[in-house]
């Protein structure tokens, strides 16, 4: 235990002995606090020990005894992280909200109450997040069951041949996936989610706008079909005027489960079903979860190997914010000129992934205690030229036509601030953190990998504007080539996985949780194993959901005209953000 913890434990057992407990359950970690208690010792840590930052919160079925839900609890000032959990009967599961001290808790406890039923008491707005308002159930709950189900984990024997040849439909209960309750009627059906979501948005009142003439109230939905809502999003806008009153961010159009799909494939399973989440960053996805994983393994990768993740993992961040800057141009209104621009660079890097793994987008390159291949040949030379020569010049060029572009900073400076104060409040992640003056990165705070032993700053930017989430971008994609430069300098040589080739891994049984700080801010996988070949719980803490979280803020007192510059300078993926 870390001397942090120690700390945190003595003041937790003497200020709270009736209320807290070590968990002593073996391969797991922090503490287990009564519910009825979980506020104040929550408070206790925020305020007194300096836990500032509510990184991940989630919910684990351990069916059929209890749920649990477990916090991960940070310090923007750095060091290691605090796990803090409660547990609730199955039939009755409910916990009170952290919202009150951490509002970046609001989505994530919506998910834990849509997925898992979970309810939290005191949350202002306890919504379905990912799922409609009329669907059966909780599915992540394990005695949930889809209509097609076959088997709780693969491979499923029933996909073994055997002779026999059938059609799962013609076993299928609901024949064409519907199943009504009694009397209704789709036909005359009101949804009660969309009453209930403009139900929501905040009320005020504005009689007059100064020249004696009424002012209404009008609901505006920008999305989910809107080209510049980056795949299936959607914004219920209230406004005043063309004045922002109001907003409410809707998701959930592109949920799969994810996590479902996870807990019934093997482990080994999942890491090709990771470069699904962000397909624009897939190596840094292979990253986060590789790590949890070996945690619980407890195995370490031969030193070139942790070298090659390295420069994979800095190539995807400078190929999304590439990437990103193009896609938010596009959004201001600059059309295709700048976004071509960027997409060529970003095409240089994708010959490099597809060179070692084999794929462009949906790369599966990292394995756990490695990766999965070494640097073919000639593709060391590639990566040395770009990383050297092309690709600092390239970004000289963009930030000579764009920094002080008139219509950007028009657009930009001074529209959709998020303080300090608001972005560690509401779990802000990454870009998005950082360009509000908080100088907080995974790789320096809490290191993981072989960054400890690069020479790069942390990028920071203090407006928190659209500009600065422009801008801190840019910065970062130089902090990057400098650690490329060093990692190819310094990659030894020698062997690249642990042992031999895997096809098959058991994982001790416990708890482990993987960070990385992706291109869009903390990446995060909690996985829960029973011994098993397939992870018992298995959760993505998604940076483009959570920093959405604050995205009324940002946009309130502003045109609904920036509603669009609002989200393109957060940078969502909605294949990470719904999962």
């Amino acid at each position: 235990m870390s001397d942090v913890q120690t700390i945190v434990d003595l003041d937790l057992a003497e200020r709270f002995p009736e209320a807290v407990t070590p968990d002593t359950r073996k391969g797991y970690e922090g503490y287990i606090v009564k519910p009825e208690n979980l506020l104040e010792v929550v408070r206790f840590l925020r305020d007194e020990q300096g836990y500032d930052y509510l990184s991940s919160v989630t919910g684990v079925d351990y069916f059929p005894e209890h749920m649990e839900v477990v916090y991960h609890l940070y310090k923007t000032t750095g060091g290691p992280g605090l796990v803090i959990k409660t547990q609730t009967p199955r039939d009755n599961a409910v916990v009170p909200s952290l919202v009150p001290l951490y509002p970046g808790a609001d989505f994530q406890e919506r998910e834990a109450w849509d997925l898992l039923g979970i309810r939290f008491e005191g949350h202002p707005d306890l919504r379905r997040i990912l799922m409609w308002e009329g669907f059966d159930g909780h599915p992540l709950r394990k005695d949930w069951r889809e209509p097609y189900f076959e088997e709780e984990s693969k491979p499923f024997k029933s996909r073994w041949p055997d002779g026999h040849v059938s059609r799962r439909e013609d076993t299928h209960p609901f024949h064409k996936n519907v199943d009504y309750p009694a009397g209704f009627d789709p036909e005359t059906w009101v949804p009660d989610a969309d009453a209930a979501l403009y139900a929501s948005l905040a009320r005020f009142t504005q009689p007059s706008n100064g020249d004696g003439l009424a002012s209404d109230t009008l609901v505006v939905n920008l999305g989910p079909q809107h080209p510049s809502t980056h795949g299936v999003f959607r914004a219920v806008v209230a406004l005043e005027g063309e004045t922002i009153r109001a907003l409410k961010p809707v998701m959930g159009y592109l949920h799969r489960n994810h996590e479902k799909i996870g807990e019934r494939n093997t482990f080994l399973q999942n890491m090709p079903f990771t470069d699904r989440l962000d397909y624009l960053s897939s190596m840094s996805n292979n990253f986060g979860y590789a790590l949890a994983v070996e945690k619980l393994m407890g195995i370490k990768p031969p030193e070139r190997a942790e070298y090659l993740r390295v420069i994979m993992a800095e190539l995807t961040r400078i190929s999304n914010h590439i990437f990103a800057i193009g896609m938010f141009l596009n959004d201001l209104g600059a059309y295709f000129t700048p976004s071509l621009y960027a997409i060529h660079e970003r095409e240089l890097i994708l010959d490099i992934f597809e060179a070692v793994s084999g794929s462009r987008m949906m790369c599966n390159y990292f394995r756990f205690g490695g990766v999965a291949r070494d640097l073919p040949e000639g593709i060391y030379e590639k990566i040395d030229r770009l990383v050297n020569d092309r690709l600092p010049r390239k970004i000289d060029e963009l930030e000579q036509y764009l920094v002080h572009n008139e219509i950007v900073r028009s657009r930009s400076e001074g529209v959709g601030v998020l303080t300090a104060e608001q972005a560690i409040a509401y779990s802000a992640a990454g870009p998005v953190l950082r360009a509000s003056g908080v100088p907080y990165d995974v790789r320096r705070a809490d290191p993981y990998s072989i960054y400890d032993r690069f020479d790069f700053d942390v990028a920071v930017r203090y407006h928190g504007d659209i500009y600065d989430r422009f801008l801190i971008r840019v910065d970062e994609i130089r902090q990057s080539l400098r650690i490329l430069h060093q990692a190819l300098r310094d990659m030894p040589e020698g062997p690249i996985q642990e042992g031999k080739p895997q096809y098959q891994v058991r994982v001790p049984a416990g708890e482990a949780y993987g960070r990385v700080e992706g291109p869009k801010g903390e990446l995060g996988f909690y996985v829960v194993s029973t011994g098993k070949p397939n992870p018992w719980r298995y959760h993505v803490r998604a940076p483009s959901f959570i920093n959405l979280t604050p995205m009324e803020a940002m946009c309130l007192g502003n045109k609904i005209a920036d509603v669009v510059a609002v989200l393109g300078s957060i940078d969502i993926v909605l294949g990470e953000t719904d999962r």
